[in-house]
């Protein structure tokens, strides 16, 4: 059922579809539709349909469509509409993501850890990627993949303090809790990305007890795709997110990474209980 209307308004994003109207469609009542949709899909369909719009935005600036056409094309009503959720949504405004974030300034460093290389990236609001891999161009060209015509520029010395807080969650400490962050996320990844953190150290959580914690127990596919959306690897620990039966799953930088992730912080968790322990004798 929500598979049908998922499509229906997948299909029509230029329309301002309510819910009594998809009522209509599927033959279900509106009420009963909407707790549907949420338990199935974890959003609502007004959410969807501005995610759909969202994506529609950002494919048509792309393409190098003027901001007014563009938004009108992509089902919005109007500007303000549309800029109120551009910075939560897009990270920037319509105009500077049409320009391939042009105007940005992106500052990065790369450099060795446990798990390969590590790069964090970072604009003059806080840190905007973490990536992990073998080497440095593969890393580089996924920063500058969504905004070819950004400023970005390598200053390992200018987000110094945020790499070594990076770091030092590797060696075994949590990152600072006022660590900033400048990620382009919907409304929902960032519920899921605020239980992720709070998953503690040394443990992990399955997809279900996610969806569940954030109140949407139907919802285990689109927590599993907030995990893999997920740009600030480390800093939001979604490496400790594993399946039902406790095998590893859905990890961007490779599931030998995120074991080693787990493995790690699982051994440090234990040591330091193991010391807390023995000072209370």
């Amino acid at each position: 059922m929500c598979r049908k209307i998922e499509e229906t308004l997948a299909s029509n994003p230029e329309t301002a579809l309510t819910l009594a109207e998809l009522s209509r469609t599927s033959g279900v009542k509106p009420h009963k539709l909407e707790r549907l949709f949420q338990r199935t899909l974890g959003i609502t369909p007004r959410q969807f349909i501005d995610a759909r719009r969202m994506t529609q935005l950002k494919s048509n600036l792309r393409k190098g469509e003027q901001v007014t056409s563009a938004m009108y094309d992509a089902g919005f009503g109007s500007s303000s509409r549309l800029y109120e959720r551009a910075h939560a949504q897009m990270g920037m405004t319509p105009a500077v993501y049409r320009r391939g974030g042009e105007g940005m300034s992106i500052s990065y460093a790369i450099v060795p850890c446990a798990l390969g290389r590590l790069l964090v990236a970072a604009t003059a609001r806080g840190v905007s990627a973490v990536y992990l891999g073998n080497s440095d161009k593969p890393l580089e060209q996924a920063l500058t993949k969504e905004y070819p015509r950004a400023g970005i520029r390598r200053d390992n010395k200018g987000i110094a303090p945020w790499v070594r807080g990076v770091l030092a969650h590797l060696r075994g400490q949590e990152p600072h809790e006022g660590l900033p962050l400048d990620v382009q996320a919907t409304a929902f990844q960032r519920r899921v990305w605020k239980e992720l953190q709070r998953i503690p150290y040394g443990s992990t959580k399955t997809y279900t007890e996610v969806a569940r914690a954030i109140g949407k127990p139907r919802a285990i596919r689109a927590v599993a795709r907030a995990c893999a959306t997920n740009p600030v690897s480390i800093v939001v620990p979604c490496h400790r997110v594993v399946r039902a039966d406790g095998n590893l799953a859905g990890y961007r930088w490779g599931l030998e990474r995120k074991g080693m992730l787990l493995a790690a912080e699982k051994s440090r968790a234990h040591a330091g209980s193991g010391h807390s322990a023995r000072k209370g004798n």
